[in-house]
């Protein structure tokens, strides 16, 4: 397996990662834990997700499967899709943030969150709102990096000019939409 940066930062992850999004939905915990142990043991040392992925429980099976090689393996999970009925269940606020991160470190059985990507943008949070909450989770070390997920190229660029101005961490990754 050959290994890349990860975005702009130092880190080293698979040239493949294995995607989480079918594990609860289509793939048990039994096939998932099978899965998630062939990659790695290939060599795959990067997993995505989401919390939305079948409402957590593809968190929570990542979480049982790699629990005893945690150190081995980059971990990415993504906040922002409705995880409820009620307004403050998704998008980028401070509340939200800080909620839904602590609820995939528990499902993750994890004390921190190596890439946490916002998965869509939120237009009724302010940026700097949202990128001062995620500069906060990286500064407690509860995050190592974080990223966006379907921005388009303005808000890319509006998101890396406000943490430029404002000296807060930046994505340093961006997950498109194929």
């Amino acid at each position: 397996m050959d290994y890349r940066r990860l975005g702009n930062s130092g880190l080293k992850v698979s040239e493949i990662g294995l995607g989480g999004n079918n594990f609860g939905w289509w793939a048990d915990e039994q096939t998932s834990t099978a899965v998630i142990n062939h990659a790695l043991d290939q060599g795959v040392n990067f997993i995505d997700t989401a919390d939305v992925y079948d409402r957590g429980h593809s968190e929570e099976f990542i979480g049982k499967a790699i629990k005893a090689k945690r150190f081995q393996v980059i971990v990415a999970t993504k906040f922002g899709n409705p995880m409820g009925d009620g307004p403050n269940e998704r998008g980028g606020s401070r509340y939200y943030i800080i909620k839904a991160m602590d609820a995939s470190l528990r499902r993750l059985q994890t004390d921190y969150i190596d890439l946490y990507q916002m998965h869509l943008p939120d237009p009724t949070t302010p940026i700097e709102e949202t990128l001062r909450a995620l500069d906060d989770t990286v500064r407690a070390g509860k995050v190592r990096y974080i990223g966006c997920s379907n921005f388009a190229a303005w808000q890319l660029c509006e998101a890396l000019w406000t943490s430029k101005v404002n000296n807060l961490h930046a994505f340093v990754t961006v997950q498109p939409q194929y």
